[in-house]
């Protein structure tokens, strides 16, 4: 099966930014089943899961981006997503992170959020974006402050609080 001719790709030392593929599937719907999904929407069931599955690839058809899969080069399993989401009750466009479990501390995120930066920069004016983390989610704050980002204020998003995280500036964008 071939990817969709609309999803730039992306290529780091460890990952390929892509397109979905069905058979990304089941690694999506295992970590929506997770405690871990719980900061972006989840635990889900697997049904709900495809609906979110399908509305990722939407996404890159309404808006013209999205979050990338991540493809682990070695493996060529599915290591997380990655990606710029502009969803409906979003201040503005956001860049988003979820790294699939046996993928986390091995600086995955890191490699794919600089690569999504940049392209949104480079190629959707996006420079300077921002990203909401909850402020129980550690791992995610400690990625923010790793990319540079810092707390610029706090924010309601899905009647939930939230802290609302720039990104720096893309230096030669």
């Amino acid at each position: 099966m071939s990817l969709p001719a609309s999803v730039p790709v992306i290529e780091t030392e460890d990952l390929i930014l892509r397109g979905y593929c069905e058979r990304d599937f089941d690694a999506f719907a295992d970590f929506a089943a997770s405690d871990r999904s719980r900061f972006v929407g989840g635990p889900q069931k697997r049904y709900e899961s495809w609906r979110s599955f399908m509305a990722g690839i939407g996404h890159w058809t309404l808006r013209g981006y999205g979050m990338w899969m991540l493809e682990h080069r070695s493996t060529g399993q599915a290591a997380g997503r990655v990606g710029v989401i502009y969803n409906d009750g979003w201040h503005e466009p956001e860049l988003g992170w979820h790294i699939y479990d046996g993928y986390e501390g091995k600086g995955y995120a890191y490699q794919a959020c600089r690569a999504a930066r940049r392209h949104a920069a480079e190629h959707l004016g996006m420079n300077s974006i921002m990203s909401y983390i909850n402020p129980s989610n550690t791992r995610s704050l400690r990625l923010a402050e790793r990319l540079g980002c810092w707390h610029e204020r706090d924010v309601e998003l899905l009647g939930q609080p939230c802290q609302l995280w720039r990104h720096p500036t893309e230096e030669g964008c």
